[in-house]
């Protein structure tokens, strides 16, 4: 990954994208140092103009930014992280410093939260406690939401249907752990058969 440092005075833009949700969180800038601790240490760390040193995004707040990929574009003069977020990114308290969070991408969230309440052993935790029972139980359960999904499909109540819906799509996320698959996994088999 070779960057052009040169172009921007020493500078890169650096743009902040949410790993998961694919939702943009900010815009920094980086010079080689701040960019090398950054690789290092797998945290997000920018060069500020105002503090005019480098700056570790959350070293105040907590608010850290964990690192999952990164990539340089075609001019090799700017960086795009993907991270996930600690909590909220923008000072003003807002989840991103473009705005609130979108619910475009929730899903692998929860597909997250699903797979850390298994990978910890949640003791209290209802996907836990479903995990632990075995496949056969976890595919029964899909199997249920299905059929009730289907059930109220036939009817009008928008609010049941989506809550069915939403039920079905949380238990195959349990599903798809226990199985060792993600929901990525299936994206990549839907794109294949669009090929």
């Amino acid at each position: 990954m070779k960057i052009n440092f040169n172009k921007g005075n020493g500078l890169v833009p650096v743009v902040i994208q949410d790993s998961r949700t694919l939702q943009m969180l900010m815009l920094g800038y980086m010079n080689e140092e701040a960019f090398e601790k950054t690789k290092k240490e797998g945290r997000v760390t920018f060069f500020s103009r105002s503090k005019n040193r480098l700056w570790t995004k959350g070293e105040e707040s907590g608010n850290f930014l964990t690192v999952k990929s990164m990539a340089v574009d075609c001019d090799q003069d700017t960086v795009l992280i993907k991270a996930i977020p600690a909590k909220v990114v923008c000072h003003t308290g807002s989840f991103s410093c473009f705005g609130e969070k979108n619910a475009k991408g929730f899903l692998y969230e929860l597909e997250e939260k699903i797979a850390q309440r298994i990978d910890d052993r949640s003791e209290g935790s209802y996907t836990y406690s479903l995990y632990r029972r075995g496949i056969n139980k976890m595919a029964q359960k899909v199997g249920e939401e299905a059929v009730e999904l289907v059930i109220e499909a036939k009817d009008d109540n928008a609010e049941l249907f989506k809550n069915e819906a939403a039920d079905l799509l949380y238990h195959f996320l349990i599903l798809l752990k226990a199985k060792g698959f993600s929901l990525e996994d299936i994206e990549k088999t839907l794109e294949n058969r669009n090929r």
